[in-house]
């Protein structure tokens, strides 16, 4: 199911282009004070992100970087109504952290931590449907705007701004493809990893609708992997809705053994199911091409954008 919102993606993430607070939507980081959530931290500040605060449990009253720092989550949006979260926190403390966040009003939670348990995703998952929140991840690299804004860990060199939307269950890949499409002319308007674990807080039909009726989104691109069925369920959905922007896919693994997890928990084929194979077959049956390597990626959208 769909969740539908009462607000837009792109609106929370920086607002409108007539708005005063463009490009100035507050950000708090929770797990600010860790070396992984710092570190990242000092960079998304330096790409222009508004980290208006940050949540340590037992460090309130400290800064880092002249950033705030809260015990709480309800004191840190309290503080600066902020709506929009990046979580850094170690993973069994995620689910924890996750409610805390929606119950004092975060409605788009970027989770990045890795080795979550899948029970921990799905309840989070639900509790962020029951408040009318939406979640990215976990085990994302996180979403960019480009030249904007940025909640994660992406670096900033390969994303340049634009109208091609990169949605991606890989997340150097996600780097990799859209630093191809920067260095052939197509910018980005927004990037995000759906996230490498069999559950996603965000699905990529959810992120297709994110999309679908926006003027200033020309195409997108699909980064997908081996192992589950969620671009096999995008190409049935593309198809049933008769999605009109230009789409280019790009799977990876499509020579990784059968029956062996390659590195993300949903990357695993067991037959013929999550293969290759089966994804291909799929997304021909969409009409949509699907790149062999990340630098045909370009190639591709460009005879696709390309009138008849």
């Amino acid at each position: 199911m769909v969740l539908a919102l009462e607000y837009d993606l792109f609106e929370i993430l920086v607002g409108r282009k007539d708005d005063a607070d463009y490009k100035r939507k507050p950000v708090i980081i929770q797990g600010i004070t860790g070396s992984f959530g710092s570190t990242h931290t000092k960079l998304m500040k330096e790409y222009g992100t508004n980290v208006a605060a940050g949540v340590t449990p037992g460090k309130g009253g400290q800064t880092y970087e002249g950033i705030p720092v809260f015990d709480s989550m309800g004191e840190a949006v309290k503080a600066t109504g902020a709506t929009i979260s990046g979580m850094f926190v170690p993973a069994p403390f995620f689910l924890k952290a996750a409610k805390e966040a929606f119950d004092s009003g975060i409605k788009l939670l970027v989770a990045v931590p890795e080795h979550v348990p899948i029970l921990d995703s799905i309840k989070a998952m639900e509790y962020a449907r029951s408040k009318g929140a939406r979640m990215i991840g976990p085990n994302t690299p996180g979403v960019i705007v480009p030249e904007v804004m940025k909640v994660g860990i992406m670096p900033a060199r390969p994303f340049k701004q634009g109208s091609t939307v990169v949605f991606s269950r890989s997340g150097t890949l996600m780097y990799e493809v859209s630093y191809e499409l920067t260095k052939a002319g197509f910018g980005q308007r927004l990037c995000f990893g759906i996230g490498g674990d069999p559950i996603n807080g965000t699905n990529l039909i959810e992120a297709f609708d994110l999309v679908n009726n926006r003027d200033d989104v020309s195409s997108v691109i699909v980064v997908g992997e081996i192992g589950g069925d969620a671009e096999e369920t995008l190409a049935d959905y593309l198809i049933e809705i008769d999605f009109k922007k230009a789409v280019v896919a790009y799977i990876a693994g499509r020579s990784a053994p059968k029956e062996k997890r390659m590195g993300h928990a949903g990357a695993i084929v067991y037959g013929n199911y999550g293969s290759a194979d089966s994804k291909f077959s799929k997304f021909a049956a969409a009409g949509i091409p699907v790149a062999k390597r990340p630098a045909e990626v370009p190639i591709l959208l460009e005879s696709r954008l390309k009138p008849d």
